[in-house]
């Protein structure tokens, strides 16, 4: 009956129901002072309370059928801008809204439609330019360098499959990373020096970080500050016939001079998304098996920069832990133990903001290695199970595979259960939450950060705690 009215009928009807409500409530409360022979102040008693009780389910009712159904409503709308999710509106959510959830559920695929024509123009667009990049791949193929662009803050911008060879004899090739960790600085600030002085291209030499290996190289000035590096590889030992991929961000070039990480928008910054399985439940007793992690920056996985490793714990795994991850004591037989692990891994995420799903989880075991391993894990961390509270508030589920359910990133079942799978998962998660949190005004880390330690009842802030142990 009352769902073939219209929304403001039953309006209307709810707060006549109030007003009449409220005058039943007063006048039995008169009438019941009149027959005791009470005084008003009886009848005012009674009244109030009435009247408290009523409002209080007339707010009830308004919070059932309006407020939550408004929120969940403005939530889907939220994702499907954000992520392109295409998941039908339940119908249901807000059945007492009238209109309002098929006319956004409307209204959106309107918007998808016309998105979609105009991602497919844009597909066709990438498609020709992926083509021009592997004939550009081609040609550095026959050309015996290795190349590098650095930006005029000594991040690396671009480097080709010869160069990250040279860069991973020192640390993984990362983009965005400060050459400083690949080379020796001294000669790094040496050439700049000449660089800048002559406006012409220089040859140098630089040594490797802990002086492992020195290379002839080429450093030519680029517009805006920066240099192209170009080694040659002859002196390098490297395979010829290695593939060459081209690996780049352009906007990387810009520069946050002066900005400290509180500060910087969520879209500058790097993240290193990882996951680890485990021989069981207790970070204090258990011990790690495996560790897989991805790099995303600026908006996009960054392809090629992967760490994937198992890791001998020790001690025999546990039949019911094999059955989860698929682990067996034979595959981590040889494997590095969480020392050499964690220093690789540590590696890895230098530079970036490191993200898990369930971090306090996953970082007790790397924590509690730290010393021994000679390592210190102070980098920014965030947790995608305290993003999805921020976003979706605390009633939701926020598991990763509930979370991935709502915002549309599939889940392989047969990558479900290993660290690479489940950081991929993760990752794509956090492509999808970030520009959700910055629609709401939640653009800086610091902002972010602050916004989530309201949660901190849900999971431990573990940028807090890692405050807390520098101080």
């Amino acid at each position: 009956m009352m769902l073939s009215l219209s929304v403001r009928l039953r309006v209307l009807l709810i707060f006549a129901g109030l007003a009449a409500g409220s005058v039943g409530i007063v006048g039995a409360a008169l009438m019941l002072a009149a027959r005791q022979n009470g005084p008003l102040l009886f009848a005012f008693v009674v009244a109030a309370f009435g009247l408290v009780g009523l409002c209080t389910l007339v707010w009830w009712l308004f919070d059932l059928n309006v407020a939550k159904p408004v929120e969940k409503l403005a939530t889907e709308l939220r994702i499907r801008a954000h992520t392109g999710a295409q998941h039908a509106i339940d119908p249901t959510v807000a059945r007492y809204l009238g209109d309002l959830a098929p006319a956004a559920d409307a209204v959106s695929k309107a918007l998808g439609a016309t998105a979609l024509s105009t991602a497919e123009a844009v597909a066709a667009e990438t498609r020709r330019l992926e083509a021009e990049r592997a004939r550009l791949t081609a040609l550095l193929t026959e050309i015996p360098v290795a190349t590098l662009l650095v930006s005029a803050d000594d991040r690396i911008v671009l480097y080709d499959g010869q160069a990250a060879e040279i860069l991973a004899q020192v640390a993984p090739p990362r983009l965005g990373s400060a050459m400083t960790d690949y080379f020796e600085p001294t000669e790094l600030e040496a050439m700049r020096g000449k660089v800048a002085k002559t406006g012409q291209p220089a040859e140098v030499r630089l040594r490797a970080r802990g002086g492992a290996q020195d290379f002839a190289a080429q450093a030519k000035p680029m517009e805006g500050g920066g240099y192209l590096l170009v080694i040659d590889d002859a002196e390098t030992r490297l395979s010829p016939n290695a593939a060459r991929p081209i690996v780049y961000d352009f906007d990387l070039t810009a520069v946050n001079a002066g900005q400290t990480i509180s500060d910087r928008p969520l879209s500058s910054l790097a993240y290193c998304v990882f996951d680890t399985e485990t021989t069981g439940l207790l970070p204090h007793r258990d011990e790690v098996v495996q560790i897989g992690a991805v790099r995303v920056l600026n908006g996009r996985l960054v392809p090629g920069e992967r760490f994937e490793t198992l890791v001998d714990p020790g001690r025999p795994i546990p039949e019911g832990a094999t059955r989860v991850h698929g682990i067996s004591d034979r595959m981590v037989d040889g494997a590095p133990g969480i020392h050499a692990a964690s220093r690789d891994f540590h590696r890895f995420a230098s530079g970036a903001v490191i993200v898990a799903h369930n971090a306090p989880f996953d970082m007790a075991f790397l924590r509690r290695h730290a010393a021994s391993a000679g390592v210190t894990w102070d980098h920014p961390i965030l947790d995608t199970v305290l993003l999805s509270a921020v976003l979706f508030g605390t009633t939701e589920q926020h598991t990763l595979d509930s979370l991935a359910a709502r915002l549309g990133v599939p889940v392989p079942e047969q990558r479900r259960h290993t660290a690479m799978g489940d950081a991929e998962v993760t990752a794509e998660v956090l492509l999808r939450l970030l520009p959700m949190l910055e629609a709401r005004g939640l653009r800086t880390f610091g902002a972010l950060i602050d916004e989530t330690r309201r949660h901190g009842r849900l999971i431990e802030d573990l940028n807090e705690s890692s405050r807390s142990r520098g101080s």
